[in-house]
This record gives structure tokens, sequence and C-alpha cells, in this order.
């Protein structure tokens, strides 16, 4: 499986049973977003920077609440969650999307907004990789990252959702304070390509370097 990373929450999951594109973003982000095509897109929430569907090419199947689907192989499980600390009352709804495919388990928890409960954690066991939010102001901050981090255990963990030179002035935290409190240092990367051979025994946090 490939992986790329395109800004915000926005990713290309690629492999040979299809491509997954999440939460794709309009031109409002500071990102440009390249005309992707995928299989299937995923929709966490529908916000503006994550619901553009326009921007991806081909006709895939779009995918945007709780639910468990199989599109070409591919095994998706929705899970409900909220997109804030105060059960939706603030921001709504937010749905957390576990891919299974080539053996392997990508979790992306979209604009999650609360630190994971217990009956969510039991659905989300066994996670490769996790694709997780860590700027704060409309998700969880640093500290709660690392805590869900903990209690899902997973063996590659990709940040997303901060803030970065491509969206200038922002509310969001950068990466920094997330590497601080994970106590690890990050190089940024193109893509990370990964089998569920070459996955690490220890948690590893990889940065990927956005291409939008």
């Amino acid at each position: 499986m490939e992986i790329n990373w395109y800004g915000h929450s926005c990713f290309r999951l690629r492999s040979r049973g299809g491509v997954v594109v999440t939460d794709p973003y309009g031109k409002e982000m500071g990102y440009t977003l390249p005309r992707l095509r995928a299989d299937i897109v995923t929709i966490s929430h529908h916000h503006p920077g994550h619901n553009y569907l326009k921007g991806v090419r081909g006709s895939p199947k779009v995918i945007d609440g709780p639910g468990e689907y199989e599109i070409q192989g591919i095994f998706i499980t929705g899970i409900a969650s909220y997109h804030d600390r105060r059960k939706g009352q603030d921001r709504g709804k937010n749905t957390i999307y576990l891919f299974d495919f080539e053996g392997l388990t990508v979790c992306h928890l979209g604009d999650l907004g609360q630190v994971t409960t217990r009956s969510q954690v039991e659905g989300l066991s066994d996670i490769d990789i996790l694709l997780i939010p860590v700027g704060s102001h409309t998700t969880i901050n640093a500290a709660e990252a690392s805590e869900v981090i903990s209690l899902l255990e997973p063996r590659v963990v990709i940040p997303m959702h901060y803030r970065t030179e491509a969206v200038g002035e922002s509310p969001l935290d950068s990466v920094d304070r997330f590497l601080k409190v994970m106590g690890v240092k990050g190089i940024p990367q193109e893509s990370l390509k990964v089998t569920k051979g070459t996955l690490p025994d220890d948690m590893q946090v990889v940065l990927l370097k956005h291409k939008g």
C-alpha cells in the first residue's frame, strides 16, 4: 500500500485492490488538491474542507457515515464519534473509518474532537496505521492525540489536520507540539509504502509532506 497526504485530512490510500481518498477539500483551505482519481471517497463530516467531491475524478462510491461496507474487496467500517467534547453540541458528529485491505488495517479518525470512548476503542482494535488529527482548535489537541494513541496502540502513526506553511495564518497548532508531546523528531517523507511484513515492531510516528 502507498499512502500520500494532500494536506488537512485528505489522504490517498492506494493498493492493488483500489484507491481510497479521504476528506477531499476545496480551494478555501489554502492547499491545492490535484485532480485525484478514486474508487472510494470517505467523508468524515459535511463541513467545508472535508467534503469537496468535485475534486475527485471518476465515479467513486461515496461513504459519509457509520456502517459496514465492502467495495472492490476493501472492507470499510464507519464508527460514530463527535467533532467536539460536548457530544456534538458545538460542531456535530464525526465518522471514524477503518479500512481493511492488503492485510493492513488503516484508521482515519476524521475531525475527531473527543478522546475515544471505551466502546469506540473496542471497535478499533488491531490498527496498523493511524491517521490522527493533532492541530487542536476544531479537533483533539496534541496531549489528547497522545492519549488516543495509547488507547489504540497502532504500529504507525501519521499526524494530520495541523498548521503548515501552505495555510498561512491559522488557529491550528503546528505539528511540533505533537512531536514534543510524543518525544520524537520527524523528518517529513514524500509518501509511505508499507506492507504487513514491513510494519515496525515498535510504534513509529511518520511525518508526510503534503502534496497539496
